[in-house]
């Protein structure tokens, strides 16, 4: 949470972990005349949820309890959130399917990296924002109010408000309004 290099190994993550994929198997066995549960497990899951939330399943994340959503997310099939740090998602946010927030990376040093310490940088996506299918955020992300993130975009860099973009790497291609 700090920004600074970390072992997944720690008993506590490990703890943590297993904790959030216990919930997400859970979920993910849900059907769809099991709604109430799937909020309940939810709930139980990620660190906040607004009220009205739709997770088709298969769901998956490295442990729930840092991801922050607000009211009306809709997220499609096969989204994957790597929530080691923070992962705050707006209200009124829609992920297609198989939108991948990626807030945890490795060092780029290949033997600092094979010694096993990873990173982490949080993602901010705004309100009223639509990803994609396939879109994929990486660590250290803002995607700001009320702009769209085309199908199949990597997301490597801060996107403002109020713009479509797309691509790999993904640029703004307009302002809206």
């Amino acid at each position: 949470m700090a920004g600074e290099l970390y072992l997944a190994s720690d008993p506590e993550l490990v703890a943590l972990r297993k904790r959030a994929r216990r919930l997400t198997r859970a979920f993910n066995q849900t059907t769809e005349e099991e709604m109430a549960r799937r909020a309940e497990i939810l709930r139980e899951l990620f660190g906040r949820l607004g009220p009205h939330v739709e997770v088709e399943p298969p769901f998956y994340c490295d442990y729930g309890c840092n991801i922050f959503a607000g009211d009306h997310l809709y997220m499609n099939f096969g989204c994957v959130i790597l929530d080691c740090s923070e992962v705050h998602i707006g209200d009124h946010v829609m992920f297609a399917p198989y939108v991948q927030i990626y807030g945890a990376y490795h060092p780029s040093d290949a033997q600092l990296r094979s010694s096993g310490p990873e990173l982490a940088a949080p993602i901010h996506i705004g309100d009223r924002v639509w990803l994609g299918g396939g879109a994929i955020v990486l660590p250290g992300v803002t995607i700001g109010d009320n702009t769209t993130i085309g199908a199949g975009s990597v997301v490597t860099r801060d996107i403002p408000a109020n713009v479509v973009a797309a691509g790999n790497p993904c640029r703004v291609l307009r302002r809206l309004g």
